[in-house]
């Protein structure tokens, strides 16, 4: 993976543009936001201390989620396999991951983990390596969330099936997640689904969202999982 996506940082946001994707939103950012909002507000229910606490986002990319992030941590941390994406994380605290299935970080060292669209990129195995590594990284208590395409959403499946860096993605259902999280002794407590409204219609009727957060129908879906607190 991290050879692919070498390849693909020069041109990345070029690759990612789709006809339904632009008519959704203005700029990518939106996506980011979204995903930003979903995590923040997840803490703020829990009074999860995140100013006390250190964030690690695994396959970080160029940084987007952890620049609109990074100030409301006491730290925030990245990682990716990609070299040459990283290079667009300057100002922020990043490591290479040098191994897909092996997390740069020592036991119990930080109090969230995120990976945002990284999944259906990995291979099952990977998949359970890498959350087995989450839950090694995570204190106590903490908290790993996983962002995904949603496969049941259409729109989703014609973008994903259509888009360059997505040639190889094999897509999981938020079922799927929950075994794999269960599995490496990670407890799910939470499953939201969002983008089911454009960027222009979000902005004035974002309530709904949360109103049809459990219909697993948005374009995407988080799910928050925590490891008991000992």
């Amino acid at each position: 993976m991290s050879s692919e996506f070498d390849s693909y940082s020069s041109s990345y946001d070029a690759l990612l543009k789709d006809p339904i994707r632009d008519r959704f939103v203005r700029d990518s950012g939106f996506f980011h936001r979204r995903k930003w909002l979903l995590l923040r507000d997840f803490l703020r229910r829990r009074r999860f201390p995140a100013k006390q606490a250190r964030w690690l986002d695994v396959g970080c990319g160029k940084g987007e989620l952890l620049r609109l992030g990074r100030d409301s941590f006491r730290e925030a941390v990245g990682c990716d396999p990609s070299l040459e994406m990283l290079k667009d994380c300057g100002g922020l605290q990043i490591r290479h991951q040098t191994d897909p299935s092996a997390l740069p970080f020592e036991d119990s060292s930080v109090d969230v983990v995120t990976a945002v669209c990284v999944y259906h990129h990995l291979a099952p195995a990977e998949q359970r390596a890498v959350t087995g590594e989450a839950r090694r990284v995570l204190r106590p208590g903490g908290i790993f969330a996983i962002f995904e395409h949603n496969p049941w959403n259409p729109a989703t499946r014609i973008i994903v099936g259509r888009t360059p860096v997505d040639a190889n993605a094999v897509l999981l259902t938020a079922g799927q997640v929950r075994r794999i999280m269960r599995a490496a002794g990670l407890t799910p407590v939470k499953t939201t689904n969002y983008l089911f409204l454009p960027e222009r219609l979000f902005g004035v009727m974002g309530r709904l969202e949360d109103w049809l957060a459990a219909v697993p129908a948005g374009g995407q879906f988080a799910v928050f999982a925590t490891r008991a607190a000992q």
